[in-house]
């Protein structure tokens, strides 16, 4: 079963190496968000297993994108 992954992070360098990393693991990458509010909306279109989420993001933080996909997909 592969793992189906959102990134988000602000920093291209950084969301890049993620990226690498996992899909190194055999982990596939279905999406990747560079603002908060991107990480919601890609969550509800793109139904993820899992989000790697950046803390410090912009327009909304890592934090509160984290409870608005928890509350609206518990599964994510």
């Amino acid at each position: 079963m592969t793992i189906r992954v959102l990134l988000a992070e602000d920093h291209k360098m950084v969301r890049q190496g993620t990226r690498l990393y996992l899909e190194g693991m055999g982990v596939e990458i279905v999406g990747e968000a560079t603002t908060g509010r991107e990480a919601v909306h890609l969550a509800q279109e793109l139904h993820p297993d899992v989000v790697v989420m950046d803390i410090h993001m912009p327009e909304l933080t890592g934090i509160e994108a984290t409870r608005r996909i928890r509350h609206e997909y518990p599964s994510i």
